[in-house]
């Protein structure tokens, strides 16, 4: 049983990996912190909780409990991450960041999409970028893990095979997504009240989205081509979930099941990836650990054109970083993670 602390237990992301901890066979929650919610108790919070963990209640992020842990994970807001790393690093055994402080490996993106200098750019190259799928053996035991975004784990996971097999151009993608509201986080916020979000869908972050390095650098890492793309995120009127389309210029001439074959050689031996003909709905990963991929190429147009579903705060997140951190410890993969989606 390995000892399993949550910095940063508060949010949905922190509340997601509570619950697939809660059914991990090999983890024991020993610390779940949260400064807003210091003294008070998960089951309070979250009352979904209240059957598995009772009494347990948050404590604040410097608690010496988290120091007995074996991993912890860090459920924070984007730039807390970059001031505990490295104080906690060689108190623990891992640490998996499912922020997005440590994801990026050139520390003059910061200052350009986020808006601040990167207060430990020597960290940068000691993590191992958590996407399975991808990177997998980076991330057999590995100490630090920065977990990917939710729509780069949507796009990458569906445009990079075919960049990878020289089916697609590099340049020109075109990434359109839509996510539920649980990606703009718990704290209320005047865009994400229920007012502002039911019976609308719209597009934000034009042109600036700071997802969009993240997805170009895993490309380039992957496909080893430089990769440019436009990113357009839209927010809809759903709990969770994401729903990517996404568009690329051929290099030669392909059929859609020339590149459907491309995707199954790439994905078939994957647990937590379906390719299906069928188009990918959010509402058939609720819930699990999956990707849902397919593929149409246009004859009349000639674009390619890939989609690709998923829970945002599961594949996208906590279930991600679930995945992750069982290769850092040696477990199965899949180990208390569900390939199957909750429907209705």
């Amino acid at each position: 049983m390995h000892k399993v602390a949550i910095i940063g237990a508060s949010g949905f992301t922190g509340a997601e990996l509570l619950r697939i901890c809660a059914t991990h066979p090999d983890f024991e929650v020993i610390a779940a912190t949260g400064e807003t919610q210091a003294g008070n108790r998960i089951a309070d919070l979250y009352p979904s909780l209240a059957g598995v963990y009772g009494d347990l209640a948050y404590v604040p992020s410097g608690d010496e409990s988290v120091l007995d842990a074996d991993l912890v994970f860090l459920g924070l807001p984007h730039g807390a991450s970059q001031s505990v790393v490295p104080g906690l690093r060689g108190q623990v055994n891992h640490i998996v960041d499912l922020a997005s402080d440590f994801r990026l490996d050139d520390p003059a993106l910061y200052p350009a999409w986020y808006g601040d200098e990167h207060t430990s750019p020597d960290l940068l190259a000691d993590f191992s970028y958590g996407l399975p799928e991808l990177f997998r053996s980076e991330l057999a035991g590995a100490e630090l893990v920065a977990v990917p975004g939710c729509y780069p784990t949507t796009a990458v996971l569906a445009l990079s095979p075919l960049l990878k097999a020289g089916v697609i151009e590099a340049t020109g993608l075109i990434v359109d997504a839509a996510t539920g509201v649980s990606g703009a986080g718990r704290p209320p916020k005047p865009h994400t009240t229920f007012c502002a979000v039911d019976e609308d869908f719209s597009a934000y972050g034009l042109l600036n989205h700071r997802h969009t390095p993240e997805m170009e650098m895993v490309l380039r890492q992957y496909a080893g081509v430089d990769a440019s793309l436009i990113f357009t995120p839209h927010l809809a009127p759903m709990n969770r979930g994401i729903l990517a389309t996404c568009y690329a210029r051929p290099t030669g001439q392909f059929t859609t099941e020339d590149v459907l074959a491309v995707l199954h050689d790439a994905y078939d031996a994957e647990p937590f990836i379906v390719v299906s003909e069928r188009p990918p709905s959010t509402k058939a990963t609720l819930g699990s650990n999956s990707c849902h991929l397919t593929a149409r190429v246009d004859p009349r147009t000639g674009w390619v054109m890939v989609l690709s579903a998923l829970d945002n705060l599961v594949k996208g997140a906590s279930g991600g970083a679930v995945q992750c951190a069982n290769l850092a410890l040696g477990l199965p993969e899949e180990t208390g993670l569900t390939v199957a989606g909750m429907y209705p």
